[in-house]
């Protein structure tokens, strides 16, 4: 493993955080015997990562920290969780179906894609051993273009310099299903292919025109870009939503409030997805047992509550919206002891 200093150096020059630090201030040497639990989660300007360093945290509980029911930690005893940096959700479902990290964060499109073999994963095949902890929160498409630019629609976006998302981003990977849908490709645009933070440096000094980014609302990178400089966000209309529903019924109607980003009075009618926390389906049930049930503890809804508004939306009642894979048998204990309406073959809950 790449650990130094208590920070996650891997693949593709990505960090992520040492999240226990968040918890506990300063972690012991003997914190550091536990065994590691990564969380993939994308680029660090956007909501997979902010959500995921909270979640690590909460999961967390060295040795030697103190009881629960004494302000310490309420995780899973012995267990150390990071959030790891990557590229997105199509690497992190290959990472975790690969068992090169135990758990990612991905768009239930991408998932469902991923666990049937269909889409972009034809190729490679199903992803059979991919199974879900619980859906996070709603996500939407978001096309940031600059105030002053000549762009107010889809159609305009043609012959335009606008980064459509970093390889291995389900971000890229729906671009282009929408590009699709709206008659365009990727060679009517001058495209880029960035993470959210070096697309919205470049679009606030005017050397993109804008970009493609999916993400809980409030988005860190697109809320910052907007704090510093007018922007505008694109609509999509229902026609081009129809027409992304023939690729995957897991798109929906979203729409992104007035005032979510400064500047931006009007509402924007977009596309929507669920951000799903995935596991391998080889991990032992009592290990995501336990990390479920830290997950739904009030000690992380109060850590959750303390990122409004992005935190406020992960609900114990929502767990189940939008699964497009098996739960893991450990997620399954849990919500079936907490009353929550299972479906016995363990594929969904509710809102499919």
């Amino acid at each position: 493993m790449c650990v130094r200093f208590g920070v996650w150096w891997c693949g593709w020059g990505a960090a992520a955080i040492f999240v226990l630090v968040l918890v506990l201030g300063q972690v012991a040497p003997s914190a550091q015997e536990g065994p590691f639990f990564r969380i993939g989660a994308a680029a660090t300007s956007g909501t997979f990562f902010e959500i995921g360093g909270v979640i690590a945290s909460a999961i967390s509980k060295p040795a030697g920290s103190p009881p629960c029911e004494r302000g310490g930690s309420c995780g899973v005893p012995g267990l150390v969780a990071v959030t790891q940096a990557t590229q997105g959700s199509v690497e992190n479902l290959r990472l975790v179906a690969a068992g090169q990290i135990e758990s990612g964060i991905a768009q239930s499109d991408i998932v469902g894609w991923a666990y049937a073999g269909t889409g972009m994963f034809t190729a490679t095949g199903p992803m059979k051993n991919l199974r879900a902890i619980a859906n996070l929160f709603p996500e939407s498409l978001q096309i940031v273009v600059r105030d002053d630019s000549a762009i107010r629609t889809l159609a305009d976006l043609r012959g335009k310099h606008i980064s459509l998302g970093q390889p291995g981003s389900g971000t890229l990977a729906d671009a282009r299903i929408l590009l699709a849908a709206a008659g365009l490709t990727e060679k009517d645009l001058s495209a880029e292919y960035l993470r959210p933070g070096a697309a919205a440096a470049n679009v606030k000094d005017g050397t993109l025109d804008g970009f493609f980014l999916i993400g809980g609302v409030p988005v860190p990178a697109i809320r910052e870009l907007a704090a510093a400089a007018p922007m505008l966000l694109i609509p999509i209309d229902a026609d081009v939503l129809s027409k992304m529903r023939q690729s995957s019924t897991a798109y929906r109607r979203s729409v992104i409030p007035a005032g979510t980003y400064p500047g931006i009075s009007v509402e924007t009618p977009s596309i929507g997805f669920n951000a799903l926390w995935i596991v391998s389906a080889d991990l032992p049930d009592n290990l995501i047992y336990g990390i479920t049930s830290a997950l739904w503890n009030e000690a992380t809804r109060r850590l959750l509550e303390a990122h409004d508004p992005l935190g406020r939306q992960v609900r114990l009642e929502n767990a189940l919206d939008g699964l497009s894979v098996p739960l893991h048998p450990g997620a399954k204990r849990f919500y079936r002891e907490a009353g929550l309406p299972i479906d016995e073959s363990g594929l969904l809950g509710k809102g499919e």
